[in-house]
């Protein structure tokens, strides 16, 4: 793999770089960000300064796995009300992924409206609509696949095949780091395992190492692997560990000195210092116990509940989902620049994901429920700490669902039109912006679809970022996260 420093015989720093394609602009809003931000030495010489006035610090990208379903959500169909369970007739040849073609399916819970917006939001997720007016809908988003690897890679990555690096770790690089203790971009996967792809939806790829997301379990008895050492008996000490470290750094820069210009080597040894830093920072910032009761009420969090039943229930799904929630209030609150939220494992049954094909009312309705309770309770909690406006809230999936029936209670996958919502940090709230056409089948205007490029344009633009000018040669290849495509949607900008 090639990395940057190999592309030619001399590399440009990104100093150097910035100061010659931006004419010293670049120069000028590093040093604005290091003075305004007191961002850690290391990661502002890795990272880039912005390119425009950011209106947003932090991101938490919110990712339902397994496809959740617009139309029994977000998406308000009457048209499936009124012909649920007629012979369904899309007009046009249809590809299913696998049987989804029987009767149109009315919305699985009934819909009303909120705020003074009036948006119609599923009684399932009625929670959010107390901050449904912080929040911009985009019902017209299209897939590229109905495969759950593609979809989310897509959404994740920005293109359909493993190699590439997350949306979490272009921010990375693209800002460097908001904390000398804690990682810039953190993951909190759902506590059943990984989504379609595990750790390729959030690993660095070409860029520097130390950009991968870092993954934490809230609540574990472990909740990041690896962070101290396993003790076997009683030789491993406070002390002696310490000792370690400072050897480990000492013979580090050592050889550091002796292989100059190694972007590798030097991410592997900013990973280690890190480490050792986290060791410290990190369990303060894992810990609940000393918020407040009502504030973990308000999450769903349930801390004197040892035992759940065995099968999928509401309440359990908001503890997990308010936990990680929380977790991600906290670390925003110490400066990681973005933090992932995932709800829903990769495949398995009985159902424990959003990858409803056999029954979308069982698997949907406490997945919705645990997630609406947790999310709605993130939103006020950062309004009212003052975080929101600077805190990008990007709730995604990686496609959607048919509004045809599957097998009578479920549906089927729909890569042709799904939603997305965005809420905070310069994002005008209450508006919606593209509609699906009266089925929620695919965009109504089809000329002109939201893509997920235009998602994560909008997302950098707003971070202070052109996505055509972030970008890392690999293989011969100027990359970036919109590939060769994307815009930004000003209709949900303030």
């Amino acid at each position: 793999m090639k990395t940057p420093s190999m592309l030619s015989p001399r590399t440009l720093s990104r100093r150097e770089l910035l100061a010659a394609s931006g004419q010293g602009f670049g120069l000028l809003a590093l040093g604005s960000l290091l003075q305004s931000e007191s961002l850690h030495a290391a990661a502002s010489a890795e990272g880039r300064a912005p390119m425009r006035a950011p209106r947003a610090k932090q991101v938490v990208q919110l990712f339902m796995a397994g496809a959740a379903s617009h139309i029994d959500l977000f998406d308000y169909k009457p048209a499936l009300i009124k012909h649920h369970g007629e012979a369904s007739d899309f007009g046009e040849p249809v590809e299913a992924f696998q049987n989804g073609l029987g009767p149109w399916k009315k919305p699985v819970w009934d819909f009303k409206p909120y705020g003074g917006s009036g948006k119609m939001l599923s009684e399932v997720v009625a929670p959010l609509g107390a901050c449904v007016d912080d929040m911009a809908f985009v019902h017209n988003l299209v897939g590229k696949t109905g495969v759950h690897s593609q979809g989310t890679l897509l959404q994740a990555t920005g293109f359909n095949l493993p190699g590439f690096p997350g949306m979490g770790s272009w921010v990375s690089y693209g800002l460097g780091s908001l904390s000398e203790n804690l990682p810039s971009f953190v993951v909190l996967p759902d506590h059943r395992g990984f989504a379609s792809n595990g750790p390729k939806n959030w690993d660095a790829a070409f860029l520097p190492s130390q950009h991968a997301g870092t993954i934490i379990y809230p609540g574990a008895e472990v909740p990041i692997a690896d962070l101290y050492p396993h003790k076997a008996g009683t030789y491993v000490s406070a002390r002696s560990e310490a000792a370690g470290q400072d050897l480990l750094s000492r013979l580090n820069r050592q050889h550091a000195a002796l292989h100059g210009g190694d972007p590798r080597l030097d991410s592997r040894i900013r990973s280690y210092e890190l480490a050792a830093k986290m060791q410290l920072a990190a369990p303060e910032a894992l810990d609940i116990s000393g918020e407040p009761e009502r504030i973990k009420e308000m999450y769903g969090i349930q801390e004197h509940r040892k035992v759940w039943p065995t099968e999928i229930n509401p309440a359990e799904e908001a503890d997990c989902m308010g936990r990680k929630c929380l977790t991600a209030r906290r670390l925003l609150e110490r400066g990681v620049r973005f933090v992932q939220i995932w709800s829903g494992n990769d495949n398995g049954f009985p159902r424990r994901n959003w990858d409803s094909h056999e029954d979308v009312e069982r698997d949907h309705g406490p997945l919705a429920w645990g997630m609406a309770k947790a999310v709605s309770a993130l939103i006020l909690d950062l309004k009212q700490r003052g975080l929101l406006e600077d805190t990008l809230i990007l709730w995604t999936t990686e496609f959607g669902r048919m509004p045809s029936t599957q097998g009578g209670s479920g549906r089927d996958h729909n890569p042709y039109c799904f939603t997305n919502w965005l809420c905070g940090g310069g994002i005008q709230g209450g508006v919606t912006y593209g509609e699906s056409d009266q089925w929620g089948y695919k965009p109504l205007d089809r000329d002109h679809p939201t893509q997920v490029y235009d998602i994560h344009a909008t997302m950098l633009h707003l971070l202070g970022i052109d996505h055509e000018r972030l970008t890392v040669r690999h293989n011969g290849i100027d990359r970036r996260l919109t590939d060769v495509h994307g815009h930004v949607v000003r209709e949900l900008l303030t």
